[in-house]
């Protein structure tokens, strides 16, 4: 519990067993990720562009919560694998639109099922999997909410 002074020892953080949940979930991902070369956020890259299609980088960024320091090179490795396309916008050149190639598609394709097949052995039921992604929602929408009022 909170010490003497009020402050929260390790255990009793939050933000900590977020954090830490976060790294663990990240780290049970890669085996799969890396045999076919890829990143946890270029994976998560290569989901949003097979749910949404054509994206513009920003709102990539946006989806994602990604700043553009991190999501330029991050396309650009993706570029250079292959599996996406970026070309400037025919109706606004401002804009970068990114896609998935054919060679992303196929990619796409074949990773499909890893959330699912991960959560299916980590979550065992669907109504325990629902529950923690409300709860992690919410953490994320109210944490998000309060940054932007900083």
């Amino acid at each position: 519990m909170a010490d003497n002074e009020g402050a929260f020892g390790i255990d009793e953080m939050l933000c900590f067993a977020v954090y830490a949940a976060s790294r663990e979930l990240t780290r049970l991902y890669r085996p799969t990720l890396e045999k076919v070369g890829l990143t946890y956020p270029q994976y998560l890259v290569m989901v949003m562009l097979r749910q949404h299609g054509e994206s513009s980088v920003t709102d990539i960024g946006e989806k994602l919560l990604l700043d553009s320091g991190t999501l330029t090179p991050l396309l650009k490795r993706l570029q250079e694998a292959g599996l996406i396309y970026r070309r400037r916008s025919q109706g606004d050149e401002r804009k970068v639109e990114v896609g998935l190639t054919e060679q992303g598609l196929a990619l796409s394709e074949r990773i499909k099922d890893v959330s699912k097949d991960l959560f299916t052995e980590l979550c065992k039921t669907e109504e325990r999997y629902f529950e923690l992604l409300n709860s992690a929602r919410a953490l994320l929408r109210d944490a998000h909410e309060l940054a932007r009022r900083e």
